[in-house]
């Protein structure tokens, strides 16, 4: 099933992100995660894609499959080009094709000092244009309610944004974000811009001081005063702080819910625990 075809109707989705383990002696952990957060019924779960290829790579499909083919659910795999040629987005297209796999996130994928650039695909619309040519996929992006890290200004964020969608990009998904007025605002310039498109907003728990703080360095978020004292005053209280990151996640999941938004998409962290009390906070509202 396409991704686009579920915002069709009216009802308000929930997803997940996971992303694959590292070890092999992690696999085992990423196979009970799994079973949890299908147990919850989530609209579609994400993969994300290990960038230069390799072992992680191939776990992204594998997992992929898991999803698809044992628990029914619908799998949006992460595709990164900045380090990869045709031939190589070509392969990868093909395994998709071959799992029954229909729904990408196409980006372009960070920058690392310690991976070569290749020159064909400079931007996520990029890989969009050059796949929907041969390939029935269904292409979701990524928005940013704080501007792309590496993007001068909102104008310019918000004409890369647009050539995505009109390369082909049928759904936007934003990265994390603490200020709900973020992702209007940026709602609200990507509608006179043009861009009409189902927008979700990827919400992240606090459950770790140190993590949030380097996704945060990663993808441009910023800290609201709020959002400072939980961290301040129970970061080292892994309970209390399990608490109160759950706590002020729902009170955001809950005003956009109340909004005129077509889901959400929570960023699990591989952690079912976070799911399910998301799910539990949310049940009636979606």
């Amino acid at each position: 099933m396409k991704i686009a075809d579920i915002y069709k109707g009216n009802k308000k989705t929930l997803s997940f992100e996971i992303f694959p383990p590292k070890k092999d002696s992690e696999l085992k952990s990423i196979d009970e995660t799994l079973e949890v957060l299908c147990e919850l019924k989530p609209d579609f779960i994400s993969v994300t894609f290990g960038a230069g290829g390799g072992l992680n790579s191939s776990r992204t499909v594998e997992i992929a499959k898991t999803i698809k083919h044992r628990y029914n659910v619908e799998p949006v795999v992460h595709l990164t080009s900045l380090h990869y040629d045709r031939k190589e987005i070509d392969s990868f297209a093909e395994v998709l094709e071959a799992e029954g796999i229909e729904n990408i996130l196409a980006l372009r994928g960070d920058r690392s000092p310690l991976l070569a650039e290749k020159d064909d695909f400079h931007h996520a619309s990029d890989l969009i244009s050059y796949l929907k040519k041969d390939h029935d996929f269904c292409f979701l992006g990524a928005c940013y309610p704080e501007c792309h890290p590496e993007s001068p200004d909102r104008i310019s964020d918000m004409k890369g944004l647009k050539d995505k969608v009109d390369a082909g990009a049928s759904v936007l998904v934003s990265q994390l974000f603490f200020e709900n007025r973020r992702f209007y605002d940026m709602c609200e310039k990507s509608r006179i811009a043009g861009i009409d498109v189902p927008i979700i907003p990827g919400i992240m728990p606090v459950i770790n001081a140190v993590q949030i703080r380097k996704m945060i360095s990663l993808c441009n978020a910023t800290f609201p005063d709020r959002f400072k004292k939980i961290i301040s005053r129970y970061e080292n209280k892994k309970e209390a702080l399990f608490d109160a990151g759950m706590s002020y996640a729902l009170s955001q999941i809950v005003d956009l819910l109340a909004g005129d938004i077509p889901g959400i998409h929570l960023y699990t962290m591989n952690n079912p625990a976070v799911a399910r009390r998301i799910c539990e906070g949310v049940r009636n509202l979606v």
